[in-house]
């Protein structure tokens, strides 16, 4: 596992109308200020990899499957190289919480489109460039095959 991600799996409280669930509160591990919380809808079969920030994100599938890839590029970071692989989605309910400067991305996984929930650390400043950076879904640096 990659230093200071964190995994919370989601409890879902099912009666006769549906369920609820609590996905993350203050205090627990992996929790971090929440600055802007955003959501997207991407179609099956898209790969959106990879990009990391300087600041902590909270990623929470609420709607299809995920492939979530992770790659440690930190210089001083003791998991350095290590790529991590999680399944997330509608039946895998999970907390993702990713640190910062982590590289991450995902591929939608079957024929309906992944929706998610991102809870970041900042508010995204276009002008800042210096806030995210990019890689692209196949470096040879990460060297994931994403097909498998």
């Amino acid at each position: 596992m990659i230093d200071g991600v964190h995994i919370k799996n989601i409890v879902r409280h099912n009666d006769e109308r549906g369920y609820f669930a609590e996905l993350m509160k203050k205090g627990e591990p992996g929790y971090h200020e929440i600055a802007q919380t955003s959501y997207a809808l991407t179609l099956p079969g898209v790969i959106k990899a990879f990009h990391f920030h300087d600041y902590s994100e909270t990623w929470v599938v609420v709607r299809g499957s995920a492939q979530i890839v992770m790659y440690d590029g930190r210089e001083n970071s003791k998991t350095k190289g290590e790529t991590q692989v999680i399944e997330a989605g509608e039946e895998n309910p999970i907390v993702l919480s990713i640190p910062p400067r982590v590289a991450h991305g995902y591929r939608v996984r079957g024929d309906e489109p992944v929706g998610m929930l991102y809870h970041a650390g900042e508010a995204y400043d276009a002008g800042r460039k210096d806030q995210i950076g990019t890689i692209p879904f196949n470096s040879p640096d990460i060297n994931f095959d994403w097909n498998s």
